[in-house]
């Protein structure tokens, strides 16, 4: 299991400053990079730091840059900003036989602050995933097939969500952001993958091949 990771050294106004500098930039800010010190910090729980215009705002600024990425969700320490606050989204074209075996249906556009996930059931499944903050870069992951998470939504109502499959691991990895740990922390480094490697090799809807030729999670 990846160490817990120290809590951010933001304070409440500098988070505030950091939001109101990036919205009044009028441009898309870069997704941060790992080796930068707020992807490995626990972000601060969402208790206010914005008001409900600034919120909606940073959330609209949030999944514009997922767009543009393209990427299925990105969390507000990708932008430099230790608040747990996330945006998801999984609306692209996929193989069908892909899909299929990896359990990815399409997920509607939502925003959760101060996610909390727990497992339901015991099933774990592995496949290959890349990150926005690790450019270049793919390793499978074991993760939970399926969580319940508890979260609060923007408008300040707790909410309650159950996911499988693909969404499942959506969840997971963009609930990881907040907490300091990046995918790779969980990965089976036997098989990371640069993208023009995993593109040649290993793009398969499962990892059967790419587990037995780069000998990871041997069955």
């Amino acid at each position: 299991m990846p160490s817990e990771a120290p809590p951010t050294d933001f304070s409440v106004a500098r988070i505030h400053e950091t939001v109101l500098q990036m919205l009044g930039a009028g441009v898309l800010p870069p997704v941060v990079q790992a080796g930068h010190p707020v992807l490995r910090q626990a972000a601060a729980l969402f208790d206010g730091q914005l008001n409900a215009e600034e919120l909606g705002q940073l959330i609209h600024l949030m999944r514009s840059v997922m767009r543009r990425a393209p990427g299925v969700g990105l969390a507000a320490p990708q932008l430099g900003i230790p608040l747990q606050v996330a945006v998801l989204e999984d609306e692209f074209d996929v193989d069908p036989e892909a899909a299929a075996v990896r359990g990815r249906e399409p997920l509607p556009f939502f925003a959760m602050l101060n996610p909390h996930v727990r497992p339901s059931g015991t099933a774990s499944v592995a496949f290959y995933e890349g990150c926005l903050s690790v450019n270049g870069l793919q390793a499978a992951v074991a993760r939970p097939e399926n969580v319940e998470v508890d979260f609060t939504a923007p408008d300040g109502t707790r909410q309650q969500r159950s996911f499988s499959g693909w969404q499942a691991r959506i969840v997971q990895h963009e609930t990881d952001h907040l907490h300091g740990i990046l995918y790779l922390d969980r990965a089976e480094l036997r098989s990371l993958s640069n993208n023009a490697e995993y593109s040649a090799r290993w793009a398969q809807p499962d990892i059967g091949r790419a587990r037995q030729e780069l000998g990871f999670l041997p069955g």
